[in-house]
């Protein structure tokens, strides 16, 4: 489409999962808005198309059950809100277990499809440099974690704040036909069937102690990569790379992505593997695998050789070998309103994880509310904030104003991004149950968790539907 310059439409820069939401809710509301996506013109170190909501990581949005877990409550409000994102995701997805994973390539697919089909929506591919042209009185800048170096400066000046950075590492992707199922074997966790899932969605990689020994020797003394510009740049706790686990401990790996818990090797019904690699579908024709959790900054030679140590995985052939990229994010306690606005400039929204969330359904969901934000201002009505019993409620609270910028003794803590979890929601008081109506099997402790989680789930829905229905919205005045 021919470049254009408009003053009466939102614009959105950014075609990842959060400007793709960010543009599907304001023109579901009736507002004209332009998408600004620098790709093909300039590509980014991890994208590969220049699909609109282009998974760069893995292909998991991660449990799907919103009952008792917070990240499956986010994926049904956002359903609820009629969100792009899971509207896409519900249609391309892949047998995982109690995961909802996608066909990466069918999702993107769909997603730009949606988007270039809307009437309201128009798509700018180039590059924004620096700060929006001040003519454009309603921004979203949803530019994630590979913001243009350019574009991120003129931010930082802007708001007199130092961004926070953090390395995300991607992990290696493996041609099916290459694992050995004469050694691996395929079964989820505990046996879990989720959406689209048999109970065997995942391809199991056993372990003894010397194997298991002999591959974290091996993570200790590999050759890495090294970014000497951001030697000092912490990681993001749920996305490690693997090597780094290691160096926390021999068995971290263990108790990590590498847990045998809940797995029986058919061939071995009576020995519990000592630890298990697992692979999950990646692809809809079920020809590529990811290897779970291991996101890693080994160089790729050291890739090849260490995971084809594996067992099952001697002859593994790679689709992609495992990376690294920089991610950059806001202080945004600091720097963000309730709606999302930059403080130095309220024309300028801000979406995704340049805000301080981590996952894609969080970077979606935040980029829901900022459309929702930017739409209902254009239309001149006010609307509040979803209430902080609601998932979404709970991320825009963490990165507004819940984040807590001191200890308990006064020191300073620095702002790091946030999953959904529970411990963002308010309590929610469940009366006890009687002791014999508890679930065999689980303790009380345990029990009580499960009903307070269901109970916080059922609140969010419920506080979520009086919220979308209008409930919270008045006139401007």
């Amino acid at each position: 489409m021919e470049n254009k310059t408009v003053t009466d439409k939102i614009h959105v820069i950014g075609g990842g999962l959060a400007g793709s939401e960010s543009v599907w809710q304001i023109a579901e509301a009736g507002v004209p808005v332009v998408l600004h996506e620098m790709r093909p013109t300039r590509q980014t170190e991890a994208h590969q198309t220049e699909s609109l909501a282009e998974l760069v990581c893995s292909n998991s949005f991660r449990s799907d059950e919103w009952q008792t877990n917070a990240v499956g409550l986010l994926h049904e409000e956002m359903r609820r809100a009629g969100s792009v994102i899971m509207t896409a995701a519900d249609k391309h997805k892949l047998p995982a277990g109690g995961a909802l994973a996608v066909d990466r390539e069918g999702f993107a697919a769909e997603v730009t499809a949606m988007l270039k089909a809307h009437p309201l929506i128009e798509i700018d591919r180039g590059e924004i440099a620096g700060l929006p042209p001040a003519e454009w009185r309603n921004v979203i800048v949803a530019t994630g974690p590979l913001t243009s170096p350019a574009l991120a400066e003129a931010i930082r000046k802007l708001s007199g704040e130092t961004e926070l950075a953090f390395y995300d590492a991607i992990a290696p992707i493996v041609h099916m036909e290459s694992i050995n199922m004469g050694i691996c074997w395929r079964q989820s966790r505990y046996d879990k069937v989720g959406p689209s899932g048999s109970g065997a969605d995942y391809i199991n990689c056993p372990l003894d102690k010397d194997q298991y020994d002999a591959f974290i020797d091996g993570l200790l003394a590999g050759e890495k990569t090294v970014f000497k510009d951001f030697e000092k740049t912490p990681y993001f706790e749920g996305c490690l790379p693997i090597e780094v686990m290691a160096e926390r401990g021999r068995d971290t790996l263990r108790y990590g992505p590498m847990k045998p818990v809940g797995l029986t090797n058919p061939r071995q019904p009576d020995q519990k593997p000592h630890a298990v690699v697992q692979l999950r579908q990646d692809n809809a024709l079920g020809t590529l695998w990811n290897m779970v959790g291991f996101q890693t900054k080994l160089k790729h030679g050291e890739q090849a050789r260490m995971f084809r140590g594996i067992p099952g995985l001697e002859a593994a052939e790679f689709a992609r070998l495992g990376g690294l990229h920089r991610n950059t994010f806001l202080n945004s306690p600091k720097l963000l309103d309730e709606s999302l606005r930059l403080k130095a400039d309220l024309r300028l929204r801000f979406a995704g994880q340049i805000t301080g969330v981590e996952g894609y359904v969080e970077s979606a969901a935040i980029g829901l509310m900022a459309g929702g934000f930017a739409a209902a201002e254009k239309l001149g009505v006010t609307i509040a904030p979803p209430p902080p019993t609601t998932a979404h409620g709970a991320l825009l609270a963490h990165i507004t104003g819940g984040h807590l910028s001191a200890d308990g003794e006064g020191a300073t803590r620095s702002f790091q991004p946030m999953n959904v979890n529970f411990g963002l929601f308010p309590q929610v008081t469940v009366p006890p149950r009687p002791r014999d109506e508890e679930p065999r099997r689980m303790s009380r402790r345990a029990s009580k968790s499960l009903d307070r989680k269901r109970a916080q789930s059922a609140r969010a829905l419920a506080d979520l539907d009086l919220w979308l229905s209008g409930g919270e919205k008045t006139a401007a005045e």
